[in-house]
């Protein structure tokens, strides 16, 4: 995954106020924490961190005073009507450093004939992984799966380098049949009637 970079400034102000000042200005308020150091509190240009953040676990290098630092997001929150970023808790991180990280689960290949639908009990997995080296997602192959079949996390192929942190017989996608409606009222007398 590649790193993007973006340059950051200290925040000295703090309140609602201060945080409608700095989004008005196209920014955004963030804190970085990590490694028992104490939060650092930074805005980051709205627009780039937009585009940054549509890479899920994404690596971001900050530049802020001069200094360098390397992070990922932890958590984002947006303006529910919007949609917008109103800010952004990011963790710093250290080249080399294994990190918990969810990722994606995507499938290909077609169910077996017959009416199975495909249930995601989870969309994404737990691993562990190389901070610098993290998956964007996993893909499961689902090909000839039948009704009651299932793929548990440990059947799901990771990339090198990565592994499974969480629970290793949690369901992640289970093969359903599809239930027919049951007549109505109407047609059941219908069809006793003929």
């Amino acid at each position: 995954m590649a790193e993007v970079k973006l340059a950051a400034q200290v925040r000295t102000e703090f309140g609602k106020g201060a945080a409608r000042r700095t989004r008005r200005a196209n920014l955004v308020p963030a804190v970085i924490y990590g490694h028992g150091a104490e939060p650092v509190h930074i805005t980051l240009p709205g627009h780039d961190l937009m585009m940054a953040l549509k890479t899920a676990n994404v690596l971001i290098g900050l530049e802020i005073d001069g200094k360098d630092a390397l992070v990922i997001p932890k958590a984002v929150q947006r303006n529910a009507l919007k949609g917008d970023i109103e800010h952004v808790d990011l963790l710093t991180v250290k080249r080399g450093e294994k990190v918990n990280v969810e990722i994606a689960v995507h499938v290909e290949g077609d169910l077996a004939p017959g009416g199975n639908l495909l249930e995601y009990v989870q969309n994404t997995l737990l691993v562990e992984a190389e901070a610098t080296h993290i998956p964007e997602s996993v893909t499961v192959s689902i090909a000839g799966l039948d009704a009651g079949d299932s793929i548990l996390a440990k059947d799901v192929p990771l990339p090198k380098g990565s592994v499974l942190a969480g629970d290793e017989d949690a369901v992640v996608l289970q093969v359903v049949s599809a239930q027919a409606e049951e007549p109505s009222a109407e047609a059941a007398e219908e069809g006793a009637e003929a």
